[in-house]
């Protein structure tokens, strides 16, 4: 059984995840891993494999909130079918290579992979210049291999992608709606992939005592969707009152603070520093 605190911890941090996302439309990877990972650790789950659970239970918590984002634009009509598939050929292929890759990586190696990716991601959100659109659209093999690279990026950070798919399809002259709609589209089978790569890759590390299953600790999952999933349309709700373009900058800045702590931390329990 989890210890009601932690359940706390979860149903808040879920909240929170959820109501930002609704907010300023971007997933919450970079608050969930850092986060798990020191709930993890302050919970006794884990040790060496604690950025590995991390990765795997924000992923597979993100299979409900981006199945539901697909069904809503999908409703909409705003999910462009033919390039989605050929990006999704690619990034399943990306996501269960890079989840092989992580279960054999050290976990500080990973945190600073982690680190890295929200220094960029923190950067690029100060950044006002506009997507240029293409001229050279790409081909089927350049939609895949991109979906490739795209899905081997989320899968070691545990992202949905969406900062990353949707300014490619607007550089390929995809309509900014249909760019979102088709970026949640393959965000919930790039979900679903990560979550099983980290569910086979580290079965060996399953301990039913502890609920948790190859790299995924179930409680979190299950706590996380349910409050993430009633927060979300409160986010949404309050987007039209809250400067959500700045708020967006300040998780970029929130995001990495907390992959630097992750990384000092694990760094800490490797015996690095």
């Amino acid at each position: 059984m989890i210890d009601l605190t932690f359940a706390l911890y979860y149903a808040l941090l879920g909240a929170g995840v959820g109501f930002i996302a609704g907010l300023v439309g971007v997933g919450g990877g970079g608050l969930t891993v850092p986060a798990f990972t020191l709930l993890f650790t302050a919970q006794g789950i884990a040790d060496q494999e604690v950025v590995h659970l991390a990765l795997g239970t924000s992923m597979a918590a993100m299979i409900f909130t981006t199945f539901s984002s697909m069904r809503a634009h999908q409703r909409k009509g705003h999910i462009n079918r033919p390039l989605a598939i050929k990006m999704v050929i690619g990034v399943t292929a990306g996501t269960l290579l890079a989840t092989t890759i992580a279960a054999e990586v050290d976990g500080i190696l990973l945190a600073l992979f982690f680190s890295i990716f929200m220094l960029y991601v923190a950067f690029k959100m100060f950044q006002s210049k506009p997507v240029q659109p293409n001229a050279n659209l790409h081909s089927t093999a350049g939609n895949i291999g991109v979906g490739g690279v795209i899905g081997t990026v989320s899968a070691l950070v545990s992202v949905s992608g969406a900062g990353m798919i949707v300014p490619y399809l607007i550089g390929q002259n995809v309509a900014v709606k249909h760019a979102v709609g088709t970026s949640a589209a393959i965000g919930f089978p790039l979900a679903v992939t990560g979550a099983l790569g980290y569910l086979i890759n580290g079965w060996e590390h399953t301990a039913t005592a502890e609920l948790t299953l190859g790299y995924i600790y179930l409680p979190a999952v299950v706590i996380f969707s349910i409050t993430s999933y009633l927060c979300a349309p409160i986010g949404v709700a309050c987007a039209a009152h809250l400067p959500a373009a700045h708020l967006k900058k300040a998780l970029g800045i929130l995001s990495l603070l907390l992959s630097v702590k992750m990384l000092a931390h694990v760094a800490t329990l490797s015996g690095w520093i």
